[in-house]
């Protein structure tokens, strides 16, 4: 895809590069560059990374802050919003991670870069809501880092539609998707999960609970498939069950995916994403075929 800008009376043709994620997924391409970005690192050399891989993927200007003092300059030089943050742990005059909970304080949803990880810091971190957790001690880190950055940005393209008796269940996984970005509708039940998607066909994925009152989540799911196939809805069921047999009984009635309760965060939005991956990719392989 080529942007045209105009620089004075200077037209420059810039051109965006297809990406693809280490985990799969796929981005078209299109530019990002509306979005504001503040990266809170003060290493140089993962701000110089950081800075040139996302420009030349996504076209995004970030904003470098390497200090505490930088940040909350950053951020109260401008209202214009924060789309998202990338920051260390720690920062120089913030180093018992005050620069986090500044941005959480915010509401500025935030992906954390660090070299500094333990089974502790990960509770910390999820406790605090935010949107993801990158570790630098990977050669694919920057990359697996502008992968969570471009899902986080793109995710509102995709409607979820959570189906689960229990208010609290609803709340819990549509707090979590929210986080990520999604747009997100909930049903109390399988009647009003089949009149959602019939009044929203653009919702992509459906994450139903097995034991429903009226109609059980494997019901719904064979009602759906009688007229939605996976190449347009995929469907993850959850269950707190401990029989194991149950996934294998979802899965033959037309399921895509089984979750058992608990889960952990990271496999949630893990198989969140790489059903959204298989959908986007029997789409683009529709296309080409249609083409």
């Amino acid at each position: 895809m080529h942007l045209r800008l105009n620089v004075g009376k200077i037209y420059v043709r810039r051109q965006i590069m297809g990406f693809i994620g280490i985990s799969g997924m796929q981005y078209s391409g299109a530019s990002l560059s509306h979005h504001r970005i503040i990266v809170a690192e003060d290493s140089n050399v993962f701000t110089s990374m950081i800075s040139k891989r996302l420009k030349e993927l996504f076209d995004i200007d970030v904003e470098i802050c390497r200090s505490f003092e930088e940040l909350e300059l950053a951020y109260d030089k401008s209202s214009e919003k924060i789309t998202l943050a990338i920051s260390n742990i720690n920062l120089p005059g913030a180093e018992n991670g005050e620069a986090l909970n500044y941005l959480v304080d915010l509401s500025i949803p935030t992906i954390v870069f660090t070299g500094t990880f333990q089974q502790t810091t990960r509770d910390q971190l999820l406790s605090k809501e935010i949107v993801d957790y990158i570790l630098k001690d990977n050669i694919f880190a920057v990359d697996m880092l502008a992968e969570s950055v471009c899902r986080f940005l793109t995710n509102h393209n995709h409607h979820v539609l959570i189906v689960d008796d229990s208010a609290t269940a609803r709340a819990l996984l549509s707090t979590r998707l929210k986080r990520y970005n999604f747009r997100v509708s909930v049903a109390e039940n399988g009647a009003a999960a089949l009149a959602l998607l019939k009044a929203n066909p653009d919702i992509g994925l459906m994450i139903t609970d097995y034991n429903m009152p009226d109609i059980d989540g494997f019901e719904l799911t064979r009602r759906i498939r009688s007229t939605i196939g996976s190449h347009q809805l995929r469907i993850i069921g959850i269950s707190s069950s401990t029989d194991r047999l149950l996934s294998a009984r979802f899965l033959k009635a037309g399921g895509n995916d089984f979750i058992m309760r608990p889960f952990i965060d990271e496999e949630f939005y893990c198989r969140v994403n790489q059903n959204l991956d298989t959908l986007a990719q029997i789409k683009s392989a529709q296309f080409k075929m249609a083409g």
